[in-house]
């Protein structure tokens, strides 16, 4: 899982099994992030705002990240019967493409792409070698 932010560059990076539902490291991947200000004080440690797909719609998930002060946005599964967003703040799901693009850097580094390693640390390694890659083509 990984966090971008607006401009696509990776903020933070998390690596877990293929069956764990994403909604439930998306709180683990945010513990990962500190965003450092433009003058003293400590860093970020939060975002005002979320985008993410339709596997985060979740009511439990949003209505944690309203209290940590995150707004989430995420379009609602077709099956939800009561949507508590207006279509207002789901305007911002346009800018997914951003994400996409990241997760598109990412995967052009063959040694992310197919997994040669059998040891989580060396492909961990790896992911935040390649995230340090791109903030140094972006600069």
């Amino acid at each position: 899982m990984v966090l971008v932010e607006r401009s696509g560059l990776p903020l933070g990076v998390l690596l877990e099994a293929a069956t764990v539902a994403e909604s439930q490291l998306l709180e683990r991947t945010l513990a990962q992030v500190a965003v450092p200000r433009g003058g003293p004080g400590r860093p970020r440690m939060k975002p005002t705002r979320l985008v993410a797909d339709r596997g985060y719609d979740s009511r439990a998930l949003w209505e944690r990240l309203h209290r940590r002060g995150i707004d989430l946005i995420v379009p609602h599964l077709r099956t939800r019967r009561r949507r508590w967003q207006d279509g207002r703040k789901l305007r911002r799901y346009r800018h997914r493409w951003i994400i996409e693009r990241t997760n598109a850097w990412l995967l052009s580094f063959r040694r992310i792409l197919v997994r040669h390693e059998h040891q989580v640390e060396r492909y961990r390694a790896f992911v935040h070698l390649a995230c340090m890659l791109i903030v140094l083509r972006r600069f």
